[in-house]
């Protein structure tokens, strides 16, 4: 997506409509899906969005997609190691034994 907006933007500036490195920063975070909107929140509140490069930007919502599939992958495999025990009483065991 990053490369995708870099070619667009280039080609803007190529065409003589410069953006201010800011400006890139807010469509980066405005194109981001819903499931995002935390990320997008915590970045608007944590860092001054005129200071924040487009590099930084691009570090921290990489890093924030690994930890995501990360917890994708640990709740698919929680999932998978659930196990199911039969609780018997001693009579029930009794009552088995005499079958």
């Amino acid at each position: 997506m990053i490369t995708r907006f870099t070619d667009i933007i280039n080609g803007l500036e190529v065409l003589g409509k410069p953006y201010m490195e800011s400006e890139k920063v807010m469509k980066i975070l405005r194109s981001l899906p819903s499931k995002w909107h935390t990320k997008v929140t915590t970045i608007q509140e944590a860092k001054h969005l005129t200071k924040l490069t487009l590099e930084e930007l691009k570090g921290s919502l990489m890093t924030y997609e690994i930890n995501l599939a990360k917890k994708q992958q640990e709740g698919e495999d929680k999932k998978k190691n659930n196990i199911a025990l039969k609780a018997t009483t001693k009579e029930e065991e009794e009552f088995e034994e005499e079958k």
